[in-house]
């Protein structure tokens, strides 16, 4: 789905951008110009991002206990 009707940025852009590495909101505003003109797209851009981040905090913390049961 567009997120970003000003700058055409999809949600699947957004979970890519977060995927390839960008772990905050202004990095993917950044990147992908997100909120950059009207702004109205920004709390959908937040909750996508805070989707992914909680998505990646299972294997973080998964591998943490690897390292400290090492």
């Amino acid at each position: 789905m567009i997120v970003c009707v000003c700058h055409n940025v999809s949600d699947r852009a957004i979970r890519a951008a977060m995927d390839a590495g960008a772990t905050s909101l202004s990095e993917i505003r950044a990147q992908l110009n997100v909120g950059a003109c009207c702004g109205k797209c920004l709390p959908s851009a937040k909750a996508i991002v805070s989707e992914c981040s909680e998505d990646a905090m299972p294997r973080f913390t998964a591998v943490r206990r690897e390292l400290v049961a090492a």
